[in-house]
Formats: C-alpha cells, sequence, structure tokens
C-alpha cells in the first residue's frame, strides 16, 4: 500500500512538468511570437513575454507565503492541490483557443496556469514527508525529478513530432499542432494526476487554531527568518550570490526560445534544441553531483557559472540554428548542476534545527528575485530595438552573482549554522 501511494505522488510530477516544459520553455513562446503577437512592432512580442513571465513569477512569489501557512495550518492539503492543479490544467486547455493578435489572452492563460502550476507545487511537496520514510524521503524526492523529468520530456518529444510532422496527425500547419499540444499538456496533466488523487490520502488532522490571517502568519514568517540571517554571515552572501545567479538562469530557460525566434532561427530548430537539453540534462546532473565530490562543490558550481556567462556571450553573437543546438547543449551540461549543487551549498550551512524554515524562504526568495530577469531583458530590449542586448543584459546577473559566490567561505558558515544551534539547544536546556 505504501508503495501505491509513491507511485501515486511520483506520476504527479510525470503529469506536470509537461506545463514546464511544453507551455514554459518550448512551444508556447515560439506560437506566441508567430501567431499571438501578430500584428506587434517587431521585437516587442519579446519584450511582452518577458513582462508576461516576470508578472507570473511576482504573482507566485506574493502567493508562496500564504500557501505556505495554509498548507501547515490547514487539514485540507488535497483539496488545494486539486483546486490548484485544475487551474494549471484548464488553462492549459484554454490555450488552444488563443487566435492571432491573441496576446494579451495568451498572457493571461500564461499567468494563471503558472500559478496553478506553482502554487499545486506547494501542496504536493508538503505530502512527501507524509507519503516517505525517514530513511528514504531524500531517495523519494529525487525520485520525483527524475519522474518529472522523464514525464515532461515524453509529452515534449510527442508535441516535437506532431509539429514537424502535422500532416501525419491530419493536422493542417503548425499552428494547429502548437493548439493541440497545449490541449495535451491539459489531459496528460489531468490523465497522471489521477493517481494520487485517488490513493495518497491526506494524514487526519485538526485544523490547527490561529489568531490570524493564512497571509499574515506567511509574511511575518518570511520576515522573521529574514531578521535571522544576520547571525548566518556566509549564508547570507550566498543567498545574495544565488538570487543573482539563479535569476539570470530561470531567465535564460523562460526566454531562450522567444529569444531564438527574435534572431531569426526556424521553430522546428529551436524546439528540438529544447528536447535535447531535457534529456542531457538528465545526466549531467549526475555528474555535477560526482564533480564536487572531486573539486569541491563551490568549484563545481562555479564552472557551471562561468560557462553560463560564455552561454550569453555567444548568445549574442548567435545566427544560425547549429548556434542554438551547441548552446542548447551547454545548458543541458550545467542547468540541472548549478540548481542541485545551490540548493545542496545552502543545506550545508542552515542550521540544523530549522530547516523547513529556511527551505521554505530559500524558495520564496528565490520566486522574488527571479522577477527581476525577465523584466530587464523585455525592457532592454524595447529600449534598444534588439533583444540580443536583452539577453546580454543578464551577464549582470552572473558576473555580480558570481563574485558574490567567490567571498562564500562553506566550512566558515557550517561552523556559524553549527554555533547558533548549538546556542539554541542550551538555551532550550535551561
Amino acid at each position: 500500500m505504501k508503495n501505491k501511494r509513491v507511485r501515486s505522488w511520483l506520476f504527479y510530477d510525470w503529469g506536470n512538468s509537461a506545463f514546464a516544459t511544453t507551455i514554459m520553455a518550448a512551444i508556447l513562446p515560439v506560437f506566441y511570437y508567430d501567431v499571438a503577437a501578430q500584428g506587434l512592432p517587431e521585437n516587442t512580442a519579446a519584450s511582452y513575454w518577458g513582462y508576461s513571465q516576470s508578472l507570473a513569477v511576482l504573482l507566485v512569489a506574493v502567493m508562496s507565503p500564504i500557501l505556505g501557512a495554509i498548507s501547515d495550518y490547514s487539514a485540507a492539503k488535497k483539496q488545494f492541490l486539486r483546486f490548484f492543479a485544475f487551474m494549471g490544467m484548464i488553462a492549459s486547455v484554454l490555450l488552444a483557443f488563443v487566435g492571432e493578435g491573441d496576446y494579451l489572452f495568451a498572457s493571461i492563460l500564461l499567468i494563471v496556469g503558472t500559478i496553478g502550476f506553482s502554487g499545486g507545487n506547494v501542496f504536493y511537496d508538503a505530502f512527501l514527508p507524509e507519503i516517505a520514510e525517514e530513511d528514504n524521503i531524500d531517495s523519494i524526492s529525487t525520485r520525483g525529478f527524475a519522474y518529472g523529468y522523464i514525464g515532461g520530456g515524453l509529452l515534449l518529444a510527442i508535441n516535437v513530432l506532431m509539429l514537424l510532422k502535422h500532416d501525419w496527425f491530419g493536422m493542417p500547419d503548425q499552428a494547429v499542432a502548437s493548439r493541440v499540444s497545449f490541449a495535451t499538456v491539459g489531459l496528460w496533466w489531468f490523465v497522471f494526476s489521477i493517481p494520487l488523487f485517488r490513493n495518497v490520502q491526506e494524514e487526519k488532522k485538526h485544523q490547527q487554531q490561529r489568531s490570524q490571517s493564512y497571509a499574515m502568519i506567511g509574511f511575518k514568517r518570511v520576515a522573521s527568518t529574514f531578521r535571522d540571517l544576520k547571525q548566518y554571515r556566509q549564508l547570507l552572501v550566498f543567498l545574495l550570490a544565488f538570487w543573482l545567479y539563479n535569476d539570470g538562469v530561470s531567465t535564460i530557460i523562460k526566454m531562450a526560445t522567444i529569444y531564438g525566434k527574435d534572431i531569426g532561427i526556424d521553430t522546428n530548430s529551436l524546439i528540438t534544441a529544447l528536447l535535447i537539453t531535457q534529456f542531457i540534462g538528465i545526466p549531467s546532473t549526475f555528474f555535477f553531483g560526482w564533480l564536487a565530490g572531486k573539486i569541491t562543490p563551490k568549484r563545481a558550481l562555479l564552472i557551471s557559472l562561468y560557462t553560463y556567462v560564455a552561454i550569453v556571450i555567444l548568445g549574442f553573437f548567435m545566427v544560425s540554428a547549429l548556434h542554438f543546438y551547441l548552446l542548447a547543449i551547454c545548458v543541458g551540461l550545467v542547468q540541472g548542476g548549478a540548481q542541485a549543487l545551490s540548493r545542496s551549498i545552502y543545506g550545508r550551512m542552515v542550521p540544523g534545527d530549522r530547516h523547513a524554515e529556511f527551505f521554505g524562504f530559500y524558495g520564496i526568495s528565490s520566486k522574488f528575485a527571479a522577477v527581476f530577469g525577465p523584466f530587464l531583458f523585455g525592457i532592454v530590449g524595447q529600449l534598444t530595438g534588439s533583444s540580443r542586448f536583452g539577453i546580454f543584459s543578464l551577464l549582470l546577473f552572473f558576473i555580480a552573482g558570481i563574485a558574490l559566490l567567490q567571498m562564500v567561505n562553506i566550512d566558515k558558515g557550517i561552523e556559524e549554522a553549527n554555533k547558533q544551534t548549538n546556542d539554541d539547544l542550551k538555551v532550550e536546556v535551561h
């Protein structure tokens, strides 16, 4: 029975990751540029896409502390998960009805879908301690990421085939194939959510008493953690570095396709390259875990960030589909490693008795930071009349992030965390 619950939980990640691959990263950006934003001035489509991404991330960031408080205090995680999941599924299906010039409608659906995707993940993650034992929680969590990579990549591969060979599926052109692919995301997400909704039951508990609203509780938690960061200087410097370079990383993920479209790379090459990125990322993430054991996590992370600097510079000069393929491979090689090593370095410097609190802050604060990259891309591209300068502006995030990361002493950060944990224990004893 326990294994059945675990598999059911894993398959939700298999299903909802299709939203991240097909809609956020691959097919919708091209469709937005070619169809939804048809009639807009040159370069404006890429800028509007950047603004839509920024607004979506901002709304998710504002909601995250509130949703976290609901998850902790309510006895209704499953109902909230179902609500946000259906929000994302419905938004995905409705994208099939976006027509020429409907960029505002497409932006609204992207924002609503992103809220459903991210909001649902808050409650999905909260089920992990309930379906896993203490000795296998790490392995189950890792398997969840793997299922997401495979499920999201598999549907993307099917959708890419639909675009490249739309006549095989009885579709007249790629625009129709794109619309159908959006609907398949909603259906795929729904089908693979059924096991979780049927087989994973929430632990019986009474709703906790509270004297304040969920919003007040959530934001007070964030403010309290932020105030406490001054006791962990190395952790604070690392977080500042992470906010900067991770904003660059997340912006490249969100803007790569529409940037390639804007500089003239054909649709088939763009989407095929992103599919390559998806599957290269799986073994490359494991490689960076091995590399960190050989040369230290900080050095391995710096290698990935220096690679991103090269990616941005080369992206500025990119002119052909071959260039885009090469950059997609480079991104696939370092994307998962940068994210995984950032999380593990942060975890080393977090006080042992406050993991949940500090990792909650880590997730929320990174969402707030990720607002600025797409916005900077959009505004620079619009002011200069070229999205090449928009992508080049991301160098600011990587250079500043690398400079701060160089200042972090991880061993000292671990000492600071242990000292504070021991001090807290002494206070509790006395």
